[in-house]
Formats: C-alpha cells, structure tokens, sequence
C-alpha cells in the first residue's frame, strides 16, 4: 500500500503521468478531506449503503431459502439446473438497458442488478452445501421420521451455512461494485453518482478521493464480514483450524 501511494505521489511530480489526470497523492488528500466535511457526501455514502443493503439482503434470503428448497429435492434440482447454469453467467451490466425500461432510472434500478449478481453466487453456494450433507445423518433422520423443517434445521442448515456464508462474503463485494457501477451509469444516488459529477465538472483529484473512499468501502465490507463469518461459524472446523494457527 505504501508503495502504491509512494507511485501515485512520485510519478505524475516526474512527469511520467500527466498531472491533470492522475494529480499528485498530495493534492488527492485534501480533496478527500474536504469532501468528508461536506454533508453531501455523507448522504451520497448512505444512499450508497441502503442501496447495497437492501440488495444484498433479498439475494441472500432468496438464495439461501430457493436453495435449501431445490437442493434438497431431487427432482427440483434437475429441473432447475439447465436453468441456473443458462442464467447464471449473463453480466449484470448487460441487463442495465432492461432495468432502465422496466424500473425506471432510479435505485430500483441499481437494486435489481445486485439481486441478479448476487443470488446466483448465494443460491449456487447453498445448493453446494445441500449437496454436502452427511447421507448417513440424513437417513438417520429420515429413519426416525422427522419433519422437513426439523430436518432442514438439525441437519441440512449447519452443512449449509459455512457455504451460505461463503456466498454472502462472494456476493457483498460484487454487490458493492455493482451498487457503484449501477449509480455511474444508471444515476441513482450514491457515491458513484457523486464520482460521475466529479468526472464531469473537471475534479480530478476529487474524483480520485471518491475512488479511494469505495476501496475503503469495500475493504471493510470485507473485513466486516470475514469478522461475522469467525463469530458465527466458531464451531465449525476450518475456522477453528485458522484461530489455532
């Protein structure tokens, strides 16, 4: 990171980049600095957030349920896996036109992307995990007659979960690009919405403070779920391992 900082100070003072498009990291501080103290940042940032947050929580809930649910019947599973495969790989950006059309140019829009990038990554996740379940416990279960939603939470959830919480690490952060990528383009409000008007009004070294501020944003997205992922998978193996080593 130090040396990274270290390029972008030393090579637009020696002429090797153009300064009026890569200023100095000196002069890209204080306009990040400045636009921290400005209130309009700090509502483009939480549109931002609520924008991100509300798409990645109905990918992960409809991921997580379509895929215990089709996971866990076989008949399901085949019917929907010509499906999934054919969908699954569309870009999101492609689809930027029809969410336009359909939801308007506004967050709807941008929300839309996030659900259809970020549940094929959840529901791909969860269906792997079904997948992995012990056959032994789930005879075992089946033997002793107990009900779908004992069997789904006793001995389907705990497999599941580590690869639910896998897809939800896979998907936040694409959600975030997404989130970004969806208010540049689309313009629904947010930090990208606020980098485009950077970009246009001549605001380079503004325009670099606000790339900073969503990598910033998108290492504590990270972080923040690598931190849940410890909390609430302690028990499970893997993340024992990583805490003893």
């Amino acid at each position: 990171m130090l040396a990274l900082i270290a390029l972008a100070e030393i090579l637009p003072r020696v002429g090797l980049v153009n300064p009026r498009f890569l200023p100095p990291f000196s002069e890209i501080m204080p306009a990040l600095v400045q636009r921290l103290q400005t209130p309009v940042f700090w509502q483009a940032l939480a549109d931002t957030l609520i924008t991100w947050g509300a798409g990645v929580s109905i990918a992960l809930v409809a991921g997580v349920v379509l895929g215990m649910i089709i996971g866990s019947v076989a008949v399901l599973r085949e019917a929907t896996a010509s499906t999934i495969e054919f969908l699954r790989p569309i870009p999101s950006v492609a689809l930027i036109p029809l969410a336009v059309i359909v939801f308007g140019p506004g967050r709807a829009s941008t929300v839309f992307l996030i659900i259809f990038s970020s549940f094929w990554m959840v529901i791909i996740q969860v269906l792997a995990g079904v997948q992995d379940v012990d056959p032994v416990a789930r005879d075992t279960a089946r033997s002793y007659r107990f009900r779908l939603l004992t069997v789904g939470l006793r001995v389907v959830w705990p497999t599941t979960l580590p690869y639910a919480l896998t897809g939800f690490r896979l998907a936040a952060t694409v959600a975030l690009l997404l989130t970004i990528t969806g208010e540049l383009i689309i313009g629904s409000p947010g930090l990208g919405s606020l980098l485009s008007l950077a970009q246009q009004s001549g605001q380079v070294a503004g325009m670099y403070a606000l790339a900073i501020v969503c990598s910033l944003l998108a290492l504590l997205v990270n972080l923040g779920i690598r931190l849940l992922e410890r909390r609430v998978l302690h028990w499970h193996p893997s993340v024992r391992l990583e805490q003893a080593l």
